[in-house]
């Protein structure tokens, strides 16, 4: 039997704002049906490495190479159109902020089949069929599919912005704090969906969390990142578990103090 060959390859990647560090030389791989967690305090860097291997961020150096239906891609080096189209039928990306994921002046059944449209379907009943399928998958009463997002919770409306994302059947996934700022019992309740959807889409995720908690659920597998480093990388329980550099056991310990 062939060995599964890798989604993501990053190697190298650097990226500066002038003389600040965002992040340097980050390498990790990424396999297919693999959640990866990257944690650290606020400006550790995550995002930004987040924002470059999600292709919506230049880095300043190093590679991203992504394992496509069609063959490997240098993120960086393909051309701008073909990077567009991975991240319309290859890769989603579900932002901190729902309202930023979504067209908030169109409605719930809209925003799904936005991106339907995007990759080439023109039959209006298959498009609202899918997204009162997908509405339904992600635990929102179909009937609210003609209702703004504007009338929708803060749970409601990130659980439309994984829909969103979902329908187009992606590859890979980027979050960016799916959980925060959502209120203790509705994180739980996202977070069960989360799971759920990761293991039977067979989805590859890179999560950014500050949250050990979430990764702990999420991740199969952590980088830890300090000032723009990763400074430890491992399988999730053994680094929440048995942490070995020092600021790792800092994060670990804070958590448990709480």
């Amino acid at each position: 039997m062939q060995a599964p060959s890798p989604i993501l390859e990053v190697t190298g990647l650097t990226r500066y704002y002038g003389r600040r560090v965002g992040c340097e030389a980050v390498q990790f791989t990424l396999w297919p049906g693999e959640v990866l967690g990257i944690v650290g305090e606020s400006g550790s860097g995550k995002t930004t490495l987040l924002n470059c291997v999600s292709g919506r961020l230049e880095p300043s150096g190093g590679t991203v190479l992504y394992h496509s239906r069609w063959g490997l891609v240098d993120l960086y080096q393909t051309p701008e159109a073909n990077r567009r189209l991975l991240m319309r039928t290859e890769i989603g990306l579900v932002r901190q902020s729902a309202r930023e994921g979504l067209r908030m002046r169109v409605s719930a059944g809209a925003n799904i089949g936005e991106n339907l449209m995007a990759n080439g379907q023109r039959c209006y009943g298959r498009i609202r069929e899918q997204a009162l399928s997908w509405l339904e998958r992600v635990e929102i009463d179909p009937e609210r599919i003609d209702d703004l997002p504007t009338s929708f919770s803060g749970g409601m409306l990130q659980r439309l912005q994984i829909a969103r994302n979902l329908v187009t059947q992606p590859r890979i996934v980027f979050m960016d704090e799916p959980t925060s700022g959502l209120d203790v019992s509705v994180q739980a309740k996202l977070l069960d969906l989360l799971r759920c959807l990761v293991s039977e889409l067979d989805l590859s995720v890179v999560l950014v969390t500050h949250d050990l908690a979430v990764a702990r659920l999420l991740a199969n597998r952590l980088l830890v990142m300090r000032r723009g480093q990763v400074i430890e990388s491992g399988l999730t329980d053994q680094v929440l578990d048995d942490p070995q550099h020092p600021y790792t056991q800092l994060l670990v310990s804070s958590i448990l103090q709480n």
